[in-house]
């Protein structure tokens, strides 16, 4: 056992140096082609991102556009509606099989097409065996390899964890790989905080001379209630669609069946998001503070009325505190 404390020790300080490393990819800075929109989605896990992307790229594919839809979060859940629940192999876990037997990986052996739809994951570590946003560029690496700048599409359409947005997973709006954002979310606090993050990070990288923006949000399982229709509001964003809470679509999602088609009850609903989508340009954002975003919401739902109490000296020591000399002078009395 002492002989595997230094591998242990060595591997440990490899994910450490792997998790401070810059990216390396180089996205060429020049004019895209001018019929390609390549579009990054965001939104907080588990929102609906991947429902609400496996339905607009099919439907845009009826409309007899040429879509490829990326996934690009490492859940690699992006295409399993679209292939009716099935996964396919992701280019990362290809990637390696491929390299220890010695052999090229191909377009077939990770692109995958249904209803017109040209699809892929790009996948990610298993937990504790790297970074995630590094996993993303070395996937983009091998995209490039594969030529990914001369395919031939109307729409790349790149799904992406919204939690967080730095290394890999900011690799959209700090290199300017797309031309525009879209966010989803929800009308609860947790996934328009995620859609504010995102608006922060597209409006920091345009200070620094960036041309990323976002086009608009998506509200998933829409109450009514208004929330994100206020964000919106608040940040200076349009609303593409509202998808309602629907037990209907709940049933169709969780039993993987496509209903961004006409031929769906749904469809004109995402054929109007297809074409919004498609138009909507790019704008910066006005994210809001802390403050701000909790002000959306009822303060009895989130304690935003609640004050600050700030903690003292003797709070923290508790029962080890004890009084301190005083410096002050004390007279007897006369």
């Amino acid at each position: 056992m002492k002989d595997e404390v230094p591998n242990l020790k060595d591997f440990d300080q490899r994910l450490r140096d792997e998790a401070h490393e810059e990216p390396t990819l180089e996205i060429p800075q020049g004019e895209p082609k001018s019929k390609t929109q390549i579009i990054a989605i965001y939104g907080k896990g588990g929102i609906g991102k991947s429902f609400t992307l496996a339905n607009l790229s099919h439907m845009m594919a009826e409309m007899g556009k040429r879509v490829l839809l990326i996934g690009c979060d490492p859940k690699s859940d992006t295409t399993s509606l679209l292939f009716g629940g099935k996964a396919c192999p992701t280019i990362i876990e290809t990637s390696t099989r491929k390299n220890l037997a010695g052999e090229p990986v191909k377009i077939g052996d990770v692109c995958f097409k249904r209803g017109g739809v040209f699809a892929m994951e790009l996948g990610g570590p298993e937990v504790g065996r790297g970074c995630g946003g590094r996993g993303i560029i070395h996937g983009f690496e091998l995209l490039e390899k594969l030529g990914f700048h001369d395919w031939d599409f109307d729409y790349v359409l790149l799904d992406f964890l919204g939690d967080v947005v730095c290394g890999g997973f900011g690799l959209p709006i700090a290199r300017d790989m797309a031309q525009k954002v879209i966010l989803v979310a929800s009308n609860d606090l947790q996934s328009l905080y995620v859609a504010n993050n995102v608006c922060s990070a597209v409006e920091y990288f345009r200070k620094l001379g960036g041309n990323v923006g976002v086009a608009g949000l998506v509200i998933n399982k829409d109450d009514h209630s208004g929330e994100a229709q206020a964000f919106a509001k608040s940040v200076n964003i349009p609303v593409l669609a509202a998808i309602p809470q629907d037990d209907d679509l709940r049933k169709k999602s969780a039993n993987y069946q496509i209903v961004g088609t006409a031929a769906s009850q749904w469809g004109d609903l995402f054929a109007e998001l297809a074409d919004a989508v498609s138009v909507a340009p790019p704008v910066r954002p006005n994210p809001l503070d802390q403050d701000g975003l909790l002000a959306l919401f009822d303060s009895k739902d989130t304690g935003g009325d609640y004050v600050l109490e700030p903690a003292t000296d003797e709070d923290m020591r508790g029962k080890y505190a004890a009084p301190k000399a005083s410096l002050e002078v004390v007279y007897d009395d006369a």
